[in-house]
């Protein structure tokens, strides 16, 4: 199974990088997604990667998590991308394990009734959306198929929750403990 994440400019770079090095280094499958007309994407703070493919290759048959990475206007970019919301809809329908961080439970999940009736986290500020959700103060929430982070310096712990869920608390100890944590 491929954990996709999924950039658009203006992305948080703490938030994207760290959730795939992460998990790459528990040894899943990550496929960085451009949702651009290119594979370039520029984050909040000026650094550009090149994504592994473009969104419209993705084969969400093939995919364990989906994963949002927050930041300004990242975020916004990610919700008014139709085809990838039309994926998020039906990856949370099917049961399926999806991750979003700082902005994006609000700006893309809360949005589209994925976090209705659920606690989740959110970037301070941002939770006062009102879509039904509880909001928590805590830097990591997880409720059901759905992991939300608070911001950056949640990104080491939004990814090895992901990565327990997935692995065991083994890998992501071990994951942890070769991180120095």
């Amino acid at each position: 199974m491929t954990n996709y994440v999924f950039f658009a400019d203006g992305f948080e770079e703490i938030e994207a990088l760290t959730t795939v090095d992460v998990l790459r280094r528990a040894g899943m499958d990550v496929c960085t997604v451009s949702i651009n007309d290119g594979l370039a994407v520029t984050g909040a703070h000026n650094v550009t990667i090149n994504a592994d493919v473009h969104l419209d290759n993705v084969a969400l048959a093939d995919a364990q998590w989906l994963i949002l990475p927050g930041g300004m206007p990242g975020a916004t970019n990610l919700r008014q991308c139709g085809p990838l919301c039309d994926m998020l809809k039906r990856h949370h329908s099917a049961g399926r394990p999806i991750a979003a961080i700082c902005a994006s439970p609000t700006v893309v999940l809360a949005t589209l009734g994925l976090l209705n009736g659920r606690k989740a986290t959110c970037y301070p500020s941002m939770e006062n959306f009102d879509c039904g959700v509880s909001w928590a103060d805590d830097m990591v929430v997880v409720d059901g198929n759905i992991v939300t982070g608070r911001g950056p310096a949640a990104a080491t712990e939004f990814a090895l929750t992901i990565v327990s869920l997935s692995q065991g608390e083994n890998v992501r100890d071990e994951v942890a403990a070769g991180m120095l944590l």
